[in-house]
């Protein structure tokens, strides 16, 4: 594609990124979303996905810095899009 925006070469590399994370936490959780996206059905990921977005609030509103946990800003983000792409593939899938 010519005259590509910036942006949209960022866009790719964060994607890129997301899917790299996903795979290195698949290999270490196996497919607990899956697993748990069958048994507790639509609702599941909307708990997951509050779970991150209060980390994004504490994180960003309250900011609150890390006592126990070294997660960051952008890697809360990075969750919440893997927790949405992966949402849609369970309801693809079903």
């Amino acid at each position: 594609m010519k005259n590509q925006s910036p942006k949209i070469d960022q866009f790719k590399g964060i994607t890129s990124e997301m899917s790299d994370l996903y795979e290195r936490k698949n290999a270490d959780y196996g497919d607990s979303f899956g697993k748990s996206f069958k048994e507790y059905g639509e609702a599941m990921p909307c708990i997951r996905l509050e779970d991150k977005l209060n980390r994004l609030k504490s994180l960003t509103i309250r900011k609150q810095s890390a006592q126990v946990n070294t997660e960051s800003v952008e890697d809360t983000l990075m969750d919440i899009a893997n927790y949405a792409v992966m949402s849609i593939i369970e309801l693809r899938n079903r």
